[in-house]
């Protein structure tokens, strides 16, 4: 027999913690790419890097994590947003963080639990506490 630890609210409040949290870390980086670095450092650091079209994918790169980011962080196409961001994190898994290790600063597992956020939030959803659920007009009131 299964026992059940909880409930179905709760499970959608842990996911919207987690998407929550996760879009200001997406945030917080795609700013540090724009803002701090900018798009000429974070070319530079990227074409270091060997990342191919790297001036193209910085700018892509820091798009996709300050503006996807605010689209985790709400919810609004939350699946479709957190592949890329998944891909994202893949990417600086294989072209930065594995030839490092595992612990930070500078080894995979910050990524690695960032990427894995993301694929969870794809494969479940932005959650009951999203902009998606609002315009879909399911409100579950489990």
């Amino acid at each position: 027999m299964s026992q059940r630890f909880g409930s179905a609210s709760q499970a959608q409040t842990a996911l919207g913690i987690l998407r929550i949290v996760a879009g200001v870390i997406f945030i917080a980086h795609g700013y540090q790419k724009f803002f701090m670095m900018g798009i000429p450092g974070v070319t530079g650091f990227f074409d270091q890097l060997g990342i191919p079209l790297a001036g193209i994918m910085a700018i892509l790169i820091a798009t996709l994590e300050l503006v996807g980011g605010f689209a985790l962080l709400i919810g609004f196409f939350g699946r479709f947003v957190a592949i890329p961001l998944a891909l994202d994190l893949a990417g600086a898994i294989f072209f930065t963080h594995a030839r490092n290790g595992f612990f930070v600063p500078r080894g995979i597992e910050f990524v690695m639990i960032l990427m894995v956020s993301a694929i969870a939030i794809a494969i479940a959803g932005p959650g009951r506490f999203s902009v998606d659920n609002a315009f879909a007009g399911k409100v579950d009131r489990r």
